[in-house]
């Protein structure tokens, strides 16, 4: 009972407007026959990604934010190599959750990950990320949000605003959720289902070394926008969601070391690389997802 009431104040501080934290979220996606720009050849893309979250309170002012996130990607990278490659991104969360007021709080979290195909590592296949967000509370239903987004990646340093809000109906109906230019949701709940739409975007990069004579690395920046029907089970604590939707697939390759000077949101800085492969044309993915969700103010009830 202990710990249900410290996870339970956790949610209350760290959430805000929003009523839940998801505790883990996993997702499969499958993209079939993306075809390279001037060839017929093709590649499917098959992507897992599994992340955790667990809180750590503090006090009744911070609280320590903990977790991981995993995922990994296969594909072909151009039709002149001759095997899938793996793309693998270990990530963990380490930061804190602050209440400065009853209107204001905040959240910085640093983001060191190990992202690359696993084989031969070093040095170069560890970066250092984070975010910090403010957040102001208007109201019962909708809330601000603002900050920053950077991190070190094997093209250069990237780094992004955000600027985005939360809100929920009073219904309890319609939720909308962003943090652009990251991340978007929206979506519309009818007792245990919901329909959606979303949107999901940011630039990620990998140290490869099993294709080609020379060290490279695959600038991976898709921008994803589905369409999903949700689920609920159990109260709602489990939700399942089946998606459609586009996919840029974007999988640059480029020799480690040739780098840009500094890429900001979308707009890149001193970008005179030369890329390695033909560009993956973008097209149709289908994705499962599975989240474990805690509804904090029915808990208290």
């Amino acid at each position: 009972m202990k710990k249900l009431l410290l996870l339970l104040l956790f949610i209350s501080f760290f959430s805000e407007a929003q009523e839940y934290i998801d505790i883990l979220k996993t997702g499969y996606s499958y993209t079939s026959n993306a075809k390279f720009e001037g060839s017929n050849e093709s590649t499917d893309v098959n992507s897992f990604e599994a992340g955790v979250t667990f809180p750590i309170i503090l006090n009744d002012k911070y609280a320590l934010i903990t977790g991981i996130n995993f995922s990994t990607n296969q594909l072909f990278l151009s039709p002149n190599y001759n095997q899938t490659t793996n793309l693998y991104s270990t990530l963990l969360k380490i930061g804190v959750a602050t209440t400065h007021s009853e209107k204001w709080s905040s959240t910085i979290v640093f983001l060191p990950k190990i992202s690359s195909d696993y084989k031969n590592l070093s040095g170069d296949d560890f970066y250092f990320g984070g975010f910090a967000v403010a957040k102001l509370k208007k109201s019962e239903h909708f809330k601000y949000r603002f900050g920053l987004y950077a991190s070190t990646e094997a093209f250069g340093l990237f780094a992004t605003p955000i600027f985005g809000f939360y809100y929920l109906s009073p219904s309890k109906r319609l939720e909308i959720d962003a943090s652009l230019p990251i991340s978007a949701d929206i979506n519309y709940r009818f007792g245990k289902a919901a329909v959606g739409i979303d949107y999901f975007g940011i630039g990620r990069s990998y140290n490869i070394s099993q294709e080609t004579s020379i060290p490279v690395y695959i600038e991976q920046s898709p921008l994803e926008f589905t369409y999903y029907f949700q689920y609920g089970i159990l109260k709602n604590s489990i939700l399942l969601r089946a998606k459609v939707g586009y996919s840029s697939n974007i999988h640059e390759v480029y020799e480690q070391g040739d780098k840009l000077d500094f890429r900001l949101s979308a707009f890149s800085f001193g970008d005179d690389r030369t890329q390695l492969n033909p560009d993956i044309l973008g097209s149709l993915f289908f994705k499962m997802e599975a989240i474990y969700r805690i509804h904090f103010k029915e808990k208290k009830k």
